[in-house]
């Protein structure tokens, strides 16, 4: 394995890049102050030789003017002060040399035949120079002179001196990089020796030492994050191994509790199927007492009430259902306002009390004494308590006691629903309140419920911000249910109450579109005997075309109509010249919240869920305003 001594490592390539850098700018440099030598140096020589030639040009104008060559020529004989100064001549207006100089070490020197043009000119490694002697204006001749021009010797001289300045430098700047490498080096050494060894002994808590700065800094930083993130993830993959086994006994687990929701799914699906039939037969047999003894007027008033009963019950098990659907699903809302604790006790008795006394219980009330005030909605209060109370009496063997007790501590209110039936075993009391959990029992099966009152009622007390606790001393030694509600400390008068609905005393134009024959004859001759003028239809082309022609204020819709659905026929009321005006209701068993939606979309007003009680249908036409609206 390659160090970072070894040719071509980092240490080497960081020297050879400062020594290569430190070179290539010291050449240029040198290169530059090379020319401007250069040029410095002909500037100095030219303007040393021209004054010169400007003195000599002053020294011999009055001897040019009186024609005296022995004074020109030993003014020429100065230039020996100056070696430099090859030759020198005088020569007159007429091109003829008047005085001449040449340097005794020059040998025989070549004087021009004629002058030429003021100035210097560069001939052979010489400067030669011209210069006009002028007196008062006017010229009398010319001055020549020719001297050395040393500039190789210059170059050199100079290239020997930049040479050996730049070999110092370059040597300089290896000793300083070798050195400020170190500071690179070292720590890139230091993490190919930890990585090294975390490869040999897999030891990922190994880290790099020091505290650098910079760009090394970061890679020594992130060299160790690296390997930290590793180790985490090793020790995650070590620790993956072990989840492995215990998510094994949690599959397991799992397929056991699978098991057991499968078998109660079974149970559920049997229990609510005798649960729905439990309450046909009583209306089957008060059909058949309608239709044999049609003239008896007790009779069919008996059984009359026993199908009202029945079919409340029915109801309230379907109703049970879709509530805890909704509130599974966050679209369950409740209506909360100021109720009072014993209305809600007495609308809580009113659905449970008949069947309390079927089983020939004792039915105990105990509340207090001065009026209790809670915040909430009066009809699921009283759904939580009717559900309570038939828990009670359908787990108590006939004759048993149910009670209901009522106390005030601090700001909660404590409702206690027990009863001395079969109890709930220990181990039990902590899942009663589970969706389609059930108490093993010795009553028939008939009476083992669906296993969702009690969820259902644990749901609707914490929509209301209280709690619900189940206690028992044991199997068959009864059981006792208790509530904590918030109440409201300070009682206020209760608001005027209004009418829950009215008959308005308008009458209609009434549209009824269903394929049930009974129902929609029967909801039909109502809405006759108050007034209203009906038509009634039983398939979606007979409705759109009755609507068409009738122009129905109300049209109360079945959504699963023959030939066209209740969407479609929505539609088709929607765009004729009068369906503006129409309040559409919709009429159907499907009651999720999709189903609303989807009824809103199709354009209907409202979403009524079979069965549908008449007092919905008055409470719908009675709302004045909103047959105004339509109809502006």
């Amino acid at each position: 394995m390659r160090t970072l001594g070894d040719t071509g490592s980092v240490r080497s390539k960081l020297i050879l890049m400062a020594v290569s850098t430190t070179f290539v700018a010291l050449l240029a440099a040198s290169i530059a102050m090379l020319l401007y030598d250069l040029r410095t140096f002909q500037r100095y020589w030219v303007d040393d030789l021209m004054t010169q030639a400007d003195i000599i040009a002053s020294v011999t104008a009055p001897a040019l003017a009186f024609n005296d060559a022995k004074t020109a020529q030993q003014s020429l004989a100065v230039l020996r002060v100056r070696p430099h100064i090859l030759a020198g001549a005088i020569y007159t207006t007429g091109n003829v040399r008047f005085a001449s100089y040449i340097e005794r070490h020059a040998g025989q020197a070549a004087f021009p035949a004629a002058p030429g043009q003021p100035g210097y000119s560069i001939e052979r490694g010489e400067l030669v120079v011209y210069h006009r002697i002028v007196d008062n204006g006017e010229v009398l001749g010319t001055v020549y002179l020719r001297a050395r021009y040393g500039l190789i010797e210059r170059l050199v001289n100079y290239a020997t001196i930049l040479g050996a300045v730049l070999l110092a430098s370059l040597a300089i700047a290896a000793l300083v990089a070798s050195r400020l490498q170190q500071s690179i080096t070292r720590p890139l050494l230091a993490v190919t020796n930890v990585a090294r060894e975390v490869m040999q002994r897999r030891d990922f808590t190994l880290r790099v030492p020091g505290n650098n700065s910079g760009e090394i800094g970061v890679l020594v930083e992130a060299f160790n994050d690296m390997l930290a993130e590793i180790g985490r993830r090793s020790h995650a993959l070590q620790e993956a191994n072990l989840t492995l086994e215990h998510e094994m006994r949690v599959r397991q687990r799992a397929e056991q509790a699978l098991l057991l929701a499968d078998r109660r799914k079974d149970e559920f699906l049997a229990t609510l199927a005798h649960e729905l039939r439990n309450p046909l037969a009583p209306i089957r047999t008060g059909l058949d007492i309608l239709r044999i003894r049609s003239g008896d007027a007790q009779a069919t008033q008996r059984a009359t009430d026993i199908m009202e009963r029945q079919l409340r019950q029915m109801v309230r098990l379907v109703d049970d259902l879709l509530d805890v659907s909704r509130i599974n699903t966050g679209k369950f809302a409740i209506k909360m306002g100021r109720v009072e604790l014993k209305a809600v006790v007495n609308d809580a008795l009113e659905v449970v009390r008949s069947y309390i006394e079927l089983h020939g219980h004792e039915l105990v009330i105990e509340l207090p004494d001065r009026p209790v005030f809670l915040h909430g909605d009066a009809t699921r209060l009283a759904q939580i308590l009717s559900n309570l109370l038939n828990n009670a009496a359908k787990y108590t063997n006939r004759g048993g006691r149910v009670s209901l007790a009522a106390e005030v501590a601090d700001k909660d209110l404590l409702i206690h629903i027990a009863d001395n039936g079969i109890g709930i075993a220990p181990e039990m009391l902590g899942q009663v309140f589970e969706m389609f959990v059930q108490v093993d029992s010795t009553l028939e099966r008939s009476n083992a419920g669906l296993g969702v009152g009690l969820s259902l009622a644990r749901r609707l007390v914490e929509l209301h911000g209280g709690s619900i606790e189940a206690r028992s001393a044991g199997v068959n030694r009864g059981s006792e249910f208790v509530v904590r509600l918030p109440i409201v400390v300070e009682p206020e008068l209760p608001a005027k109450t209004m009418p829950a609905s009215f008959i308005s005393a308008e009458t209609f134009r009434i549209l009824l579109a269903d394929d049930n024959v009974d129902f929609v004859n029967s909801i039909g001759a109502l809405l006759s005997a108050m007034g209203h003028s009906v038509v009634i239809t039983h398939n979606g082309p007979d409705a759109l075309t009755a609507a068409a022609r009738f122009c129905p204020d109300y049209a109360f819709l079945d959504i699963g109509l023959p030939h066209m659905s209740g969407y479609d026929l929505a539609r088709g009321i929607r765009r004729l010249a009068c369906g503006a005006r129409t309040v559409l209701i919709a009429v159907t068993g499907w009651g999720q919240e999709k189903d609303r939606q989807l009824a809103l979309e199709a354009g209907f007003d409202h979403h009524m869920v079979k069965p549908v009680r008449f007092e919905q249908i008055e409470e719908i036409l009675g709302n004045r305003s909103l047959v105004q609206k339509v109809r502006t």
